[in-house]
């Protein structure tokens, strides 16, 4: 399992997917989801405004199984 680290409290499933490379621009998030199923821990969802925090898990078939690292309001 990759690790996507990121600076912010969360993350969106958009933003994420760009991330990964599994889409090229946020723009094709709507299309991306309503094509492909995307799991986050473990559920379906197609929500591309779904916040993702620290610990959550998201598989994207075809592409691969990250875990979101945060760090934000480490001391």
């Amino acid at each position: 399992m990759n690790e996507i680290r990121i600076d912010s409290e969360f993350v969106t499933l958009g933003q994420f997917l760009k991330m990964t490379d599994a889409i090229s621009s946020g723009g094709m998030a709507k299309w991306f989801l309503s094509e492909h199923e995307v799991f986050v821990n473990g559920e379906v969802d197609d929500r591309r405004g779904r916040k993702l925090r620290d610990g959550d898990v998201v598989n994207i078939p075809g592409v691969g199984r990250f875990r979101v690292v945060s760090d934000y309001g480490a001391e």
